[in-house]
């Protein structure tokens, strides 16, 4: 069992940065893969960004490729998304989730565990 937090949404302005945290307990956080996800309103929740258990290995949605950046703190039990070049249509609801296992998802429905979602809006 892992129980999620995320933190650190808020308002951005087009083009800036801006960084989300995840803060999980349980045991076997080291060894869950983790994304992040979201939603923006209207819309299905979308894969924003993976990363393997140890963090050797991340994967990006084509939209974020470039811009985002995932990774996390095994020793300190915490995920980040770090959110450069920020764009309107990044705006949505962020959210945090992890994987039973240690294989990396890339669609919601791979994910077991989530978080109550950080709100993010990128005004133009």
């Amino acid at each position: 069992q892992v129980q999620l937090v995320e933190s650190g949404g808020g308002l951005v302005q087009a083009g800036g940065s801006h960084r989300l945290s995840c803060a999980a307990s349980g045991r076997t956080f080291s060894s869950s893969a983790m994304g992040w996800l979201r939603q923006a309103p209207g819309k299905e929740r979308e894969f924003v960004a993976a990363i393997s258990p140890s963090g050797g290995i991340t994967y990006y949605a084509d939209s974020v490729k470039g811009r985002f950046t995932v990774s996390r703190d095994n020793a300190k039990n915490w995920m980040y998304l770090q959110m450069n070049g920020l764009k309107p249509e990044d705006t949505a609801v962020y959210y945090c989730a992890a994987r039973r296992g240690v294989r990396v998802g890339v669609t919601p429905d791979e994910y077991d565990y989530w978080g109550q979602g950080t709100q993010v809006t990128v005004s133009s």
